[in-house]
């Protein structure tokens, strides 16, 4: 997991951003994707990006069901969710949208993500980032640097960080001139607005939510929410949002949103999975004593008991969960990891099946059927269910390092070595790839691995040139 904090992180991007080269400030929508590859990069250097494929496919199917109210768009947009408990979400140029898990835990329905998603693609869609960077390229570029740090951060709530940043460069106040301006925050909440009603909702959400983001700082939390540093939720926008959603209203009747019940799953895995343990085992053990006859407070305590590895109550509570739930097929995973992590293999088995009738391309549910058999001694079973999993969802990185394993335990040392060198080029782990990725090259035979292996020894060969030329030394 990484530690670094988002507001670092986001420094550290603005930095590298806003410092290149000259000619890559010109931003045309190419010169975008290229800075959104850059941005990429750095968010997976000092992010985690939470790979949880139920939250990855809910945000992508609910953002990708709103980008069909807006124009074509010259490139594909994207919408990730990253561990931080900090209120924030943002969106880098080229169409990738990124949310904080804390700031989705807090939020009490699905009609207020879309809000603050709606205005984010507005952002992008009215390119407001993109015409800041070209209206600032005539400044220096230590100056741009240091004073979009402190205007994206938010100087009030964004510490030595960003203040560091501005000094020697620009005072904190002229740092406004890369923010957000009155009428980029304006627009954003009028093109929202827009792509919220033609998605099937109201523009209530966007307004509630900003309400509890707001909400954070009247209450005197130790830090500001980042979320009003780099949108500001000013009076004036609440009620011209207010005045909007009241004439809409009359125009329109109320929709039912996309998939409001998944909201609720996706929320209750954030807090229970990637929140804060305490926090959540509070919170889910209060929501048990108040309604135990709802199955998500039974589920999100099942699940944090589960994570803190009190894995008998996680299963009672995950069993009564499925009493409400019986068909559900990741209430079912979760209780067969339980079963596996507990040692019994048997029950997981039985369960991870059940799932699997349900959901067949349930990845958690492949995956754990996968490393059950491993444990139970049947190889070819666990790589019969491995290998499409590592195909159709390549993004599943431990997979690779669970079909090594099997491979490994049937003497298959050359596809052994073959899928640990994947798992490791995933985790971008250069050392321990080319170790194993060199060890499979003498020993496997099939032609696609040979030549998938080839292409990754080319590039760690390439990076190691370039790292001896700039020290001066000649390549090995």
């Amino acid at each position: 997991m990484k530690t670094a904090s988002t507001r670092w992180g986001i420094t550290t991007l603005l930095v590298i951003l806003l410092t290149l080269p000259r000619t890559t400030l010109g931003i045309t929508i190419r010169e975008e994707e290229e800075l959104s590859k850059k941005v990429l990069a750095i968010v997976d250097r000092q992010f985690n990006v939470i790979e949880d494929p139920i939250i990855t496919k809910y945000i992508n199917r609910l953002g990708q069901s709103m980008i069909k109210a807006i124009p074509p768009q010259p490139f594909t947009y994207h919408f990730y969710v990253i561990e931080e408990d900090v209120y924030n979400a943002f969106a880098t140029p080229a169409g990738h949208v990124f949310f904080n898990s804390g700031l989705i835990a807090a939020l009490n329905n699905e009609a207020e993500l879309a809000g603050i998603m709606g205005h984010e693609i507005a952002h992008v869609t009215n390119r407001h980032i993109s015409r800041k960077i070209e209206h600032a390229k005539k400044m220096q570029l230590a100056t741009l640097a240091g004073m979009a740090a402190g205007a994206l951060l938010g100087l009030g709530g964004a510490g030595a960080a960003a203040q560091a940043l501005t000094i020697g460069s620009a005072a904190a106040g002229q740092s406004a001139m890369l923010a957000y301006s009155r009428e980029n925050e304006l627009e954003a909440d009028e093109t929202g607005l827009g792509i919220l009603t033609k998605s099937g909702f109201s523009g209530d959400g966007l307004l509630s939510g900003l309400k509890i983001i707001r909400s954070k700082q009247w209450f005197g939390s130790e830090q500001f929410p980042t979320y009003l540093s780099t949108h500001p939720a000013s009076e004036e926008r609440i009620a011209n949002l207010a005045n909007w959603i009241e004439m809409e209203g009359k125009n329109s009747a109320p929709a039912p949103g996309f998939a409001p019940e998944i909201f609720r799953l996706v929320q209750t895995r954030i807090i229970a999975l990637y929140g804060d343990k305490t926090v959540a085992a509070n919170r889910f053990a209060a929501a048990v004593r108040d309604n135990p006859e709802d199955p998500m407070n039974q589920y999100g305590y099942g699940l944090i008991l589960g994570r803190t590895g009190n894995r008998k109550k996680a299963i009672e509570h995950l069993k009564m969960a499925l009493e409400k739930r019986a068909f559900d097929p990741y209430i079912l995973t979760d209780l067969g990891k339980v079963y596996y992590f507990d040692g019994r293999f048997e029950d997981a088995l039985k369960t991870l099946d059940g799932a699997l009738s349900l959901d067949p391309h349930y990845p958690e549910a492949v995956y754990y059927s996968g490393r059950t058999y491993i444990e139970t001694g049947d190889f070819a079973k666990a790589i019969s269910l491995l290998e499409p999993l590592v195909r159709k969802s390549s993004g599943y990185t431990t997979a690779y390092y669970a079909l090594g394993e099997a491979y490994g335990k049937q003497n298959r040392m050359g596809d052994a070595h073959y899928y640990l060198g994947l798992f490791y080029w995933n985790r971008k782990d250069a050392k321990n790839a080319a170790f194993h990725l060199r060890r499979a090259s003498k020993m496997v035979s099939d032609k696609d691995k040979l030549k998938n292996i080839e292409k990754m020894l080319r590039v760690f060969n390439k990076k190691a040139r370039e790292a001896a030329e700039s020290e001066g030394k000649k390549p090995g």
